[in-house]
């Protein structure tokens, strides 16, 4: 059974157990003063062990004195103009104990070590890339049932993949002689002028083309078209790969969220990369 997606008073909330978790997608401000303690009530009563919630610096205070730790941290995350802060509260302890710390240190630290910024650059003239539409669902449905065994949304499903394609969620593609070979997807908030970048996908034999560096280079330039403030992107912390793309690329390291995301078969820790966009 698929987490689902739904309004919890003016706030848009993701909740089930195939992530174990409430996660506050979109929080409301007339929400903020009773919230902390609303969604808490919420988890205790379904068993939940984590609850994740985007905030505002205005709203920080109030989730900070219900219990909640920040995670991760973007500058200017709202509108440009206000931070944002990443908190979770977690109702199992268990849940907050990261196992592989060693390994997302690692990660961290090779792809944070890459200091040179490249321009992305397809090899070969056989790739083309564009944004996808509703005929490439199947496929991409196919590619992301592939890469990914588990994930918190339903992507290996073409309804959902067509169904949430619109003005706010966007997917794009690489194809080689007519194969799909690579694919991301793009999440607008124009509420709060930011944008994330997520769910980066390559077949394994395509891997080392700098695919998804070209996917990001052409995310953002539709991200400065659309005038938002910021990108970010939470990714897997286990992930070398996808982690000195974002570093590559001119991201910032934001923070880990502990044992975050049911993802590829097991709850990941997620690390956070953001970046000001310019509209120049």
């Amino acid at each position: 059974m698929r987490d689902a997606i739904t309004k919890f008073g003016q706030s848009l909330i993701q909740h089930g157990h195939h992530n174990d978790r409430i996660y506050v997608m979109k929080l409301s401000r007339h929400d903020v003063p009773d919230m902390a303690r609303r969604l808490y009530d919420m988890a205790l009563a379904n068993k939940y062990s984590k609850i994740f919630v985007k905030v505002p610096t205005i709203a920080l205070d109030t989730f900070m004195k219900a219990g909640y730790d920040v995670e991760a941290y973007v500058p200017g995350f709202f509108n440009g103009r206000e931070d944002g802060y990443f908190v979770a509260k977690y109702l199992d302890g268990s849940r907050k104990m990261e196992k592989r710390h060693n390994v997302l240190a690692r990660a961290l630290s090779k792809a944070s070590s890459t200091t040179e910024r490249c321009r992305a650059a397809l090899h070969g003239e056989s790739f083309k890339i564009r944004e996808a539409s509703p005929d490439d669902a199947p496929e991409l449905a196919r590619l992301y049932g592939k890469i990914f065994s588990t994930h918190p949304f339903p992507v290996d499903d073409p309804d959902y993949i067509r169904y949430s394609m619109g003005k706010s969620l966007k997917y794009y593609c690489i194809r080689s002689k007519d194969h799909l070979v690579a694919a991301s997807s793009l999440m607008l908030d124009y509420d709060a002028d930011n944008a994330e970048m997520t769910d980066f996908a390559t077949v394994p034999r395509y891997q080392g083309h700098g695919l998804s560096a070209q996917l990001l280079e052409r995310m953002e330039d539709d991200v400065k078209k659309e005038g938002l403030k910021v990108a970010y992107t939470i990714a897997r912390a286990t992930s070398y790969p996808i982690n000195r793309v974002f570093s590559r690329a001119g991201y910032s390291y934001g923070g880990t969220l502990t044992n975050n995301t049911n993802i590829c078969g097991d709850y990941e820790s997620m690390n956070v990369w953001y970046k000001a966009i310019s509209a120049n």
